[in-house]
């Protein structure tokens, strides 16, 4: 059986990246490793052994076209009102919390916040099949 690791992004701009990760997720640098034309820095917390992967490539200065191929990065918390609200206190800008109902039923509530290269990172609530 297969098991997820990390999923991978690219960035511009590592110390601006690692600090919205930091500030946003709680995560920080588990391992940084620089090769010949770029760098990988893998970041996870405590709660999950799941890792982002911001590559650098060195020498870039032009923002990534994300295309609309990206999907989204997607974190759970326990308190989704409390986090948004610490969220706009870090100067993050999260977007207005939504939630998605099926069959009558809450399916999940959310919001998004975007990092610093445009990625869109989706907080859920845990609950239901987010829990």
């Amino acid at each position: 059986m297969a098991k997820a690791i990390h999923s991978m992004i690219r960035v511009l701009d590592e110390a601006r990246s690692v600090a919205f990760y930091r500030a946003a997720f709680g995560i920080d640098v588990v391992g940084r490793y620089p090769f010949e034309g770029f760098t990988l820095i893998y970041m996870a917390g405590g709660e999950s052994p799941f890792e982002v992967e911001l590559t650098v490539n060195h020498g870039r200065a032009d923002p990534y076209l994300l295309g609309d191929g990206y999907g989204h990065l997607a974190f759970s918390v326990d308190d989704l009102d409390a986090e948004r609200a610490r969220m706009i206190a870090a100067g993050l800008a999260p977007g207005d919390i939504k939630q998605m109902d099926r069959d009558g039923a809450k399916f999940g509530r959310f919001f998004f916040v975007t990092d610093p290269d445009g990625y869109k990172i989706e907080v859920l609530e845990r609950s239901g099949r987010f829990a």
